[in-house]
């Protein structure tokens, strides 16, 4: 039995635990957060001392078959689309590399033409030998491929389900494989049994009543620690941004996560849950992300763009459109556009600055916590 087939049943009829977490959440008559912030900040040093894992996403591909209303990259928006070849990836990887990261999340539209026929394989067999910890953040698959791609090197699955709410999930996505909202769901659960050694989920908070969104993700991560406990999870709280198409995004105030409201989220899961990874992007301010630093997060991206080529202007010379799943070239190219980015992130900090900001708080940057070597027999 999947997590799709219990979901309903945990939200009408809450375990302890969930009920624990709403209980916490609750901040008229829960806990002042002052107190929530001095719990979860000894909870972290207990568990994962005074450090803080850096990574930085890189895309390779900005086409999707996809129609999301709050994505940058939905199938009919007239964005600039490319997709970076391996050597571009490589490109891309050094670059980084030359920063610090030796941790990278690979991340990609879900497109079968374009990232198909092996592509995921070829970047990661170029890339396990230059970076020890490859993530990926595509589309779903099925567990013998997530098996497949365990094998070429990649050791973690990121893949947040945007919105638990069905009704709300279903209106937003109007075609493309990703309306099948159970599928999604239980998308951790094939990659688990594909193999994966990290395994990462969260909701898209402003899509949906975000105290809602809140508790199924308690539900869902306790009902993974019970069933797929082999494996490690982060957790993630993103907010909307504004993205392609809609760069001033709006939404209905009461489904908007306050800062106050996903500090409170950030301490309580590390409290509920003391060994899970908590990751803040930079799709937070800076400010944000520095007063938060010791209370609970383990992971932040650092110095990110949200484009194919962001780094190095790779593959900017290969732009095009993309109508019905066709190719269809630019009528007229400056040589100074970009591809679209995905969303705007809020900490545009270099990674340098970042780790420093990090160091004069006491806590160490890790850029580098994995090597297969682990896993060898001496």
């Amino acid at each position: 039995m999947a997590f799709a087939d219990v979901f309903p049943q945990l939200m009408e009829r809450p375990t302890p635990l969930m009920q624990r977490f709403a209980r916490l959440l609750d901040e008229e008559n829960g806990p002042p957060l002052e107190s929530l912030a001095r719990e979860s900040q000894s909870i972290t040093r207990r568990h994962f001392g005074r450090t803080m894992r850096l990574f930085a996403p890189l895309y390779l591909s900005n086409e999707c078959v996809n129609n999301c209303s709050y994505c940058g990259f939905s199938r009919d928006a007239a964005i600039l689309r490319t997709t970076l070849t391996v050597d571009q990836v490589v490109r891309e990887a050094k670059h980084l590399h030359q920063l610090g990261f030796r941790n990278l999340l690979l991340v990609a539209g879900e497109h079968p033409k374009f990232v198909s026929d092996g592509y995921l394989q070829n970047c990661l067999d170029a890339l396990k030998p230059l970076i020890p910890t490859l993530g990926i953040e595509v589309g779903p698959m099925e567990d013998d491929q997530y098996a497949e791609i365990v094998r070429h090197g990649a050791e973690g699955l990121i893949v947040y389900q945007e919105t638990y709410h069905r009704r709300v999930y279903q209106t937003l996505h109007t075609a493309g494989p990703k309306k099948n909202f159970d599928w999604r769901l239980d998308c951790p659960e094939r990659a688990y049994a594909g193999g994966f050694r990290r395994i990462g989920i969260g909701a898209l908070f402003g899509l949906a009543d975000w105290k809602f969104e809140a508790l199924a993700l308690c539900a869902h991560l306790e009902y993974l620690y019970r069933h797929c406990w082999k494996s490690q999870f982060t957790v993630a709280f993103p907010r909307m941004r504004p993205y392609a198409g809609n760069y001033q995004y709006e939404t209905d105030s009461s489904l908007l996560l306050p800062d106050r409201a996903l500090v409170r989220l950030i301490t309580i899961f590390r409290i509920i849950f003391p060994h899970v990874g908590i990751v803040v992007s930079t799709r937070e301010p800076a400010p944000l992300r520095d007063a938060i630093a010791t209370l609970g997060p383990t992971h932040f991206s650092a110095g990110a763009r949200t484009e194919p080529g962001g780094y190095t202007g790779a593959g900017h010379d290969d732009l095009h459109l993309t109508v019905k799943g066709r190719r269809v070239e630019l009528e007229q190219k400056s040589g100074c556009e970009k591809a679209t980015e995905q969303f705007q992130i809020h900490d545009t900090r270099s990674a340098a600055q970042v780790a420093e900001m990090l160091r004069l708080q006491g806590i160490d940057p890790v850029w580098k916590d994995w090597d297969e070597a682990l896993l060898s027999n001496p």
